[in-house]
């Protein structure tokens, strides 16, 4: 257990982000970079556009310690803001185009950027802000009349990077303040790990979610080809390992089982020479899964934003009941203490705290929750360590084995989620009183884990809101992977002795049933079968009505994002993750697909995917 706090190395924290990859550049410059669809970026072109964006971005005022939106798609744009960001000497504040306006805007008003970064179709989700607006499409003339040779820029390993807002427990979210040394310390712990060989590496996590560093930054540090899978792209994860021959992906363990769930998915898999899963507790059920056809190096990652993206790793080579989360990266020390910060024994639980050169700067604007959570190392005088709220333990081989949360934050899908945040959204809505939210345990009929948020809810007098509303109420406020899956209405709720909310006597909700008494409307039209099957997929339920609602049969948000790829798939055409929660129902999905542009015929594409499906049954 000693060895795990004697993790000591070089110190590479005084280089910055842009400084290693155009060490990269200087290496490998024709070698492709970046590619989105059909666009393709060299090194070279990639260096040379991300320094023309970075001096527009300086004639705006644009240096260390300034902040900068971006809200962009996932393209070969995103990238080069992303780099144009950080060779400015900026650090980049990341806004999923996705997430609801109001959620955008709240980040911008926290963080007070000056300049955003979006483009002509992004642009309108930033609402009323009072930042410039560049945009990387509409403004390309005025920055490609910039020089496009070395930037010169004044940022060092200790400015500030980028800042991740993450959920936040008093209702709004907080900024985490990451310095590149934090991330060059970072990229040298993954060098050990998983080696330096360049290879395909395909980019899935959106650029909120902080392992997104290591798929756009680590490997264009060494010399990657990173494939941008497209949240409106029409071809599936297990598609473009095949097309590009990806080498290598990372993915939380929610996204790769939705991969392995069809054959052809699990097939493409076993082309992946690494993958690493974090985010989210591992299930031995998975790695049993994908021990069938997977026979690459895989791995368990675990660590929170405020300790720079994965402080612990785990080398899978067997399967166990029980995967645990490994032994800590370079420069970086992990305890476990009692209450009164003092080391508890081997195979005891205490408190996960982690040191070192990880340890972030701390919270945007929050110095009363920065020395709250980020404490003086009792170990390393004139050091910090993070308290992460996790519970944990040392194995007798000196792995650390997470035993979940000491609180009531919660992972979901490798989603960080602050409960109350949740909880004071809903107080807001019409005819709500008193909310909890937990998350609950169910069990699908592939006898697969299954996590999902569940709201429990009493109703203000005389009102009774309903929890399709709630549904569609809380879609525009926080991103698709808060909103509860289950709204469990309570005259009451249970109560322990000493007059507190007993979560743990919360009443399971069962999943709806599909039948009733009425038989249900069902599809007619191609359309109306082709979401209707998605649906039945997805709810392993036998049939599904036009006007039968799709959360109130057991929807969640993975559910969201499953059906979202299908369709896209099976009807070639976009269509917003938003719009799945706008229009629950099979009819009024199709009712606004109609109004969009004229209902198609099904293409042969789509019929064949359905033949294919129906015949691995």
């Amino acid at each position: 257990m000693a060895d795990c706090d004697r993790t000591d190395a070089d110190d590479p924290r005084e280089r910055t982000i842009g400084q290693l990859f155009e060490r990269q550049v200087r290496r490998t410059p024709d070698a492709i970079a970046v590619v989105s669809g059909r666009r393709t970026l060299t090194y070279r072109e990639l260096d040379q556009r991300s320094n023309q964006l970075a001096r527009h971005l300086q004639r705006l005022g644009v240096g260390p310690e300034t902040l900068v939106g971006i809200a962009v798609e996932r393209s070969v744009e995103m990238v080069v803001g992303l780099l144009g960001i950080l060779k400015a000497g900026g650090a980049y504040v990341p806004m999923d185009p996705g997430y609801p306006v109001q959620r955008i805007q709240l980040m911008i008003e926290d963080s007070r950027v000056s300049v955003t970064l979006a483009t002509e179709r992004t642009r309108s989700r930033l609402g009323g802000t009072p930042a410039s607006v560049v945009s990387i499409d509409g403004d390309a003339d005025a920055v490609a009349d910039h020089p496009s040779h070395a930037v010169s820029c004044a940022a060092t390993g200790r400015s500030l990077a980028y800042v991740i807002y993450t959920s936040g427990s008093t209702g709004k979210p907080k900024g985490v303040m990451i310095e590149h040394g934090n991330v060059a310390n970072f990229f040298t712990g993954m060098d050990q790990v998983i080696g330096t060989e360049p290879g395909v590496w395909l980019a899935v996590t959106s650029i909120s979610f902080d392992i997104s560093v290591l798929e756009l930054f680590w490997t264009l540090t060494r010399g990657f080809q990173v494939i941008i899978h497209g949240d409106e792209g029409t071809q599936s994860i297990a598609e473009e390992i095949r097309k590009y021959g990806v080498t290598h992906m990372q993915s939380t363990p929610s996204l790769a089982r939705m991969v392995a769930i069809d054959p052809d998915g699990l097939a493409s898999l076993e082309r992946l020479k690494k993958l690493l899963l974090g985010g989210e507790t591992l299930p031995p059920s998975l790695i049993r899964q994908l021990r069938q056809r997977f026979r690459g190096e895989l791995y368990n990652m675990y660590g929170p934003t405020e300790t720079t993206i994965w402080s612990t790793t785990f080398q899978i080579t067997e399967e166990s009941d029980s995967v645990p989360i490994g032994k800590p990266i370079v420069n970086t020390q992990v305890y476990v203490l009692d209450s009164g910060l003092q080391r508890v024994r081997e195979g005891e639980a205490g408190d996960l705290y982690i040191g070192g050169d990880g340890v972030v700067r701390g919270y945007w604007q929050r110095a009363d929750l920065t020395a709250e959570k980020f404490l003086s190392d009792p170990f390393r005088p004139g050091n910090r360590m993070y308290h992460t709220g996790d519970l944990a333990r040392f194995r007798p081989d000196g792995n650390l084995e997470f035993l979940g949360r000491a609180d009531f934050q919660v992972k979901l899908r490798g989603f960080r989620i602050e409960i109350g945040e949740i909880e004071a959204a809903l107080e807001n809505q019409a005819g709500v009183g008193q909310v909890v939210v937990v998350a609950r345990e169910f069990r699908s009929r592939r006898q697969t884990e299954d996590k999902r948020l569940v709201a429990y809810i009493i109703r203000k007098p005389g009102t009774s809101p309903q929890a399709a509303d709630l549904h569609r109420a809380l879609a525009a406020i926080v991103p698709e992977y808060m909103v509860p899956s289950n709204f469990v209405f309570l005259d009451s709720f249970p109560l322990t002795a000493n007059g507190k909310i007993d979560r743990n006597a919360l009443p399971h909700p069962s999943t709806p049933a599909a039948d009733s008494d009425k038989p249900p409307e069902l599809p007619r039209t191609d359309l109306e079968r082709i979401i209707a099957q998605a649906w039945k997929e997805a709810l392993e339920v036998e049939r599904v009505g036009l006007e039968e609602n799709f959360f109130d049969l057991g929807a969640h948000s993975l559910m969201v994002a499953e059906v979202h790829m299908q369709l896209q798939q099976l009807l070639g055409r976009d269509l917003s993750l938003v719009d799945l929660f706008q229009y629950p129902t099979v009819r009024a999905l199709v009712s606004h697909l109609k109004g969009e542009e004229a209902e198609r015929s099904v293409s042969s594409r789509a019929e064949r995917r359905l033949a294919a499906r129906r015949q691995r049954k």
